[in-house]
């Protein structure tokens, strides 16, 4: 069974940064391709950045470029970094890694195991 968990949300100050972890576990599991999405309230859901599955690739999402920064920091975690945190940034944001699919993607349906979901606020 593959458990995919974050941490490290909170409430940080705008012009702040904050950073996420989530970590894909399981026998034998090794992620491929990682997302974040985040879900602001009463909008849809978007994906924020994705790595592969080494790390050499990246994407992001217009909204955040230049400020967030993806990395894996193992085989199995995935850091997001935020800066020049933003009060529209407040969501959940939910990390997501893929089993068959190596490369970056802002795509959902790349993505097979989702973890619970990280509260951020960014206050102004």
């Amino acid at each position: 069974q593959v458990q995919v968990m974050e941490s490290g949300g909170g409430l940080v100050q705008a012009g702040g940064s904050l950073r996420l972890s989530c970590t894909a576990s399981g026998r034998s599991f090794m992620p491929l391709a990682m997302v974040w999405f985040r879900q602001i309230s009463g909008k849809e859901g978007e994906a924020v950045a994705s790595t592969s599955w080494n790390g050499s690739n990246t994407w992001y999402a217009d909204s955040v470029k230049g400020r967030f920064t993806i990395s894996r920091d193992n085989d199995n975690t995935v850091l997001l970094r935020m800066n020049s945190a933003k009060p529209r940034d407040t969501a959940d944001y939910y990390c997501a890694a893929s089993k068959a699919d190596a490369n970056a993607s802002g795509s959902s349906h790349k993505y097979n195991y989702w973890g619970q979901g990280i509260q951020v606020t960014v206050s102004s």
